[in-house]
């Protein structure tokens, strides 16, 4: 039995980094919106509220994180390239999806929103230099972390989230 916390897999750190890998992630990372739309096309708010397992959020709580997150991480990569190894702020993403607009609002405004920031955070990424990507930034929770490292994080970050959607509707049948 797959471990449903990790359809695809815990992330794991590359080893080294390539410019086609680099490419590659970027395209998933702009390909997230359109995937997000696909797997909860159709869904109804029942179905919606369905959590992809027990004790995980709900589809519509999975759908409002990713802009969330994601919205974190452009920031994240803007202050990494402006300054000089800033410290970021964590976020408590847990508590964040109990807030009524992560757990009540209409999905709609967090794709809209995640397609929107994808947009701006991919013409950002495609237009950095190589040495870009090896910027960092400290994590008070983790440590230094590249950019190079984040750019896969989040590539497998909307894989991971899209994968419990559509796990999900397979597991149920929709």
């Amino acid at each position: 039995m797959t471990d449903l916390r990790y359809p695809i897999g815990k992330f794991e750190a590359l080893k080294t980094m390539t410019v086609e890998l680099r490419h590659e992630l970027i395209s998933q990372i702009a390909e997230a919106p359109s995937q997000l739309r696909k797997a909860v096309a159709g869904l109804n708010p029942e179905q919606l509220n369905t959590p992809y397992r027990d004790g995980g959020w709900t589809v519509l709580q999975v759908v409002h994180h990713l802009p969330d997150s994601h919205l974190n991480a452009y920031v994240r990569f803007k202050l990494a390239v402006t300054e000089h190894e800033p410290t970021i702020k964590p976020y408590d993403e847990a508590r964040w999806a109990e807030l009524s607009d992560a757990s009540e609002s209409d999905s709609e405004v967090s794709l809209v929103l995640l397609d929107a920031l994808h947009r701006r955070w991919i013409f950002f990424l495609r237009s950095l230099k190589e040495e870009q990507f090896q910027r960092f930034f400290h994590h008070p929770e983790i440590g230094v972390i590249s950019l190079d490292r984040t750019l896969a994080l989040y590539a497998w970050h909307g894989r991971h989230h899209i994968a419990h959607i559509n796990t999900l509707r397979k597991r149920m049948g929709w």
